[in-house]
């Protein structure tokens, strides 16, 4: 059964100056009111971390406690047949993706904590399985983070497919911030590509140097936990996790150094510092950052002709406030920010579908769906 909740939303706009380290002090336009409908397309989810739109309407949703859920018409169908999951802290089951030529060959991409390989804790691993019937089939695991650590912090770990059929993958640095971000012969503070086979891409930026994990596309990341293809330039951007302060937008490039912990607009969580410096020659500039921190988690871009007056425009979840962020951006540059669903959960994940709507999941809630009033 649907559940609509009618929402009359207040929505804050104000212009944001990228490159400010304190709190804006622009002052925010007159508040307009956006009236929409907030409709419950899956309820009754603790923290459906990643969704998937397959081709015949169902959705398959991720639940970090390690449940992969088949929904359609109502119905919830747990399936079998992952592999074990390890669950701590930030990590357990988390994406989901469905290869770009799904309906041909079947693939579905997951990420999820694991504890295979030797030492105590886990780290990320990625795998790709075929749903038959009620359960995953061939399940294949593409890569495996190391060393496994018993931290609980920063698995990362979103999925995309770029426009050449590359699988591109986040895994945080495992809070262990002074030696793996900037290290290339390490796992963990990096973004990945992949072949969609789990091969390694012969022109990937490392793979002529000495020791280095050849899977690494980009480094020097804290946590991405957002992961999107433009569509318009197929650049792959992400968002990621600061500490207290300097949540960051990326656009990823191949080899670049993005410079955590060297350079960062956050501070320690305490209110200490842990770097003086915002900028360094080779080290790149976000397209743009959050002081305070919003806790960023999952986005998409909107295309739609359903939201007009949204196109183009980034939507980013926010865990710490509770609100989904539309971003409007020019030339590269956020030109405004506004907030949708305030104050209605942690959203955890944000997507367009393939009917066009904006979905978004929310921890404690469910799978909800933005409908705007006419």
């Amino acid at each position: 059964m649907k559940h609509l909740i009618c929402i009359s939303v207040v929505v804050l706009s104000s212009l944001i100056a990228c490159g400010q380290q304190e709190e804006s002090s622009v002052s925010a336009e007159s508040p307009s009111e956006i009236n929409y409908t907030m409709e419950v397309v899956v309820p009754e989810l603790n923290i459906p971390w990643g969704m998937a739109f397959l081709p015949d309407g169902a959705m398959l949703i991720t639940e970090k406690s390690g449940e992969l859920i088949h929904y359609k018409n109502g119905e919830k169908t747990m399936i079998s047949g992952l592999p074990d999951v390890y669950v701590r802290g930030q990590g357990g089951l988390m994406d989901i993706e469905l290869h770009p030529d799904y309906e041909t060959n079947g693939w579905i991409y997951l990420s999820h904590g694991s504890d295979e390989g030797d030492g105590n804790g886990g780290n990320t691993a990625i795998i790709r399985a075929k749903l038959q019937g009620n359960s995953l089939v061939d399940v294949e695991q593409l890569y495996k983070a190391y060393p496994n650590s018993t931290r609980g912090q920063h698995f990362g770990s979103r999925l995309e497919f770029d426009n050449d059929g590359y699988l591109y993958f986040s895994i945080g640095d495992r809070g262990n911030r002074d030696v793996n971000p900037q290290d290339v012969t390490r796992d963990n503070g990096k973004v990945y590509r992949l072949n969609d086979d789990g091969t390694i891409p012969t022109d990937n930026p490392f793979v002529d140097t000495e020791n280095a994990k050849t899977a690494i596309f980009s480094y020097g990341h804290r946590n991405p936990q957002g992961m999107v293809k433009h569509p318009e330039t197929g650049q792959i951007w992400v968002h990621e996790h600061g500490p207290r302060g300097g949540d960051e937008i990326n656009v990823v490039e191949k080899g670049k150094n993005f410079g955590w912990p060297v350079i960062s607009y956050g501070i320690n969580y305490d209110g200490t510092s842990f770097t003086d410096k915002t900028e360094m020659e080779g080290m790149e500039q976000p397209l743009f950052y959050w002081v305070p921190s919003i806790a960023p988690s999952g986005m998409d871009f909107v295309t739609s002709d359903i939201y007009p007056d949204w196109q183009g425009n980034l939507l980013v979840g926010s865990l710490k406030f509770l609100y989904i962020e539309r971003l409007v951006i020019e030339n590269n540059e956020v030109t405004k920010r506004e907030k949708l669903l305030e104050g209605m959960g942690r959203v955890r994940d944000v997507k367009q579908g393939p009917d066009g709507y904006i979905y978004a999941s929310l921890e404690g809630l469910g799978i909800v769906k933005i409908v705007p009033e006419d």
